[in-house]
């Protein structure tokens, strides 16, 4: 595959990166109002617009930063406004709206998957355009299983987190929220420490191949078309 310069590649990273930050908060408040709490909807919070949702630093410049240098990709949106305290059955509508989230990124992978099938059908006709679908598919298939999966550490105030808080006994529950304000910290000890790439790779690596398998696309495309995003010359193993 072709190489690509650096304002290629931030440029095919930037439409994936924000619909993945912007559609799964979308889905947090989204859920949460159909399940009775109202805030998210009326702070606007419940709407595709990525200016409701975007931090400029957490959601752009710092994946950006990570991607470059080929790290682990980490990065944070502004948080959704929910009250548990509004929803219908609380417990178990927190676990349904912290989910949503992980679930919307799930769908958009598979959605980037049908975006990069459709580029190496017009790679033939129309090469320039399909070349920007193969590789901003590939782009999205691989930062929604990121977002996907880093928010599925069982870690508050990740979803992963909130998730396991509602499924656990009651004091188990109640003690595991008290960690929030160290959760954060805790993440980004843990991903200095090389420790979170080491968790989520395994199973970011499910969640590609199986948007890859939906999709009917050979797993060798994705494995090419990221090399080259993330700034290598050549994949593994060619020459």
């Amino acid at each position: 595959m072709a190489t690509l310069n650096l304002v290629q590649r931030i440029l095919l990273w930037f439409v994936p990166v924000i619909f993945a930050v912007t559609v799964h908060e979308a889905a947090h408040g989204l859920f949460a109002s159909m399940l009775g709490d109202r805030t998210a909807r009326q702070a606007g919070r419940v709407t595709l617009n990525p200016l409701r949702h975007i931090d400029p630093l957490g959601s752009i410049v710092v994946p950006a930063v990570f991607l470059m240098i080929g790290g682990f990709v980490f990065g944070w949106a502004k948080a959704v406004p929910v009250n548990w305290q509004n929803l219908n059955r609380p417990v178990r509508d927190m676990i349904i709206v912290a989910a949503a989230g992980p679930l919307a990124n799930l769908l958009m992978a598979l959605c980037w998957a049908y975006c990069m099938k459709t580029g190496l059908w017009l790679s033939g006709r129309l090469p320039v355009a399909g070349s920007i679908l193969v590789y901003a598919g590939a782009a999205g298939i691989f930062i929604n299983a990121a977002v996907m999966m880093l928010n599925l550490l069982p870690l508050p105030p990740l979803d992963g987190g909130r998730i396991l808080a509602g499924v656990l006994p009651g004091r188990l529950g109640r003690w595991l929220n008290r960690l929030e304000p160290w959760g954060i910290p805790l993440l980004l000890v843990m991903i200095l420490a090389g420790l979170a790439g080491r968790l989520i790779w395994p199973m970011m690596v499910i969640g590609m191949a199986v948007a890859t398998h939906v999709a009917g696309l050979p797993v060798g495309l994705l494995t090419s078309a990221l090399w080259v995003l993330l700034g290598h010359a050549s994949v593994p193993g060619q020459t």
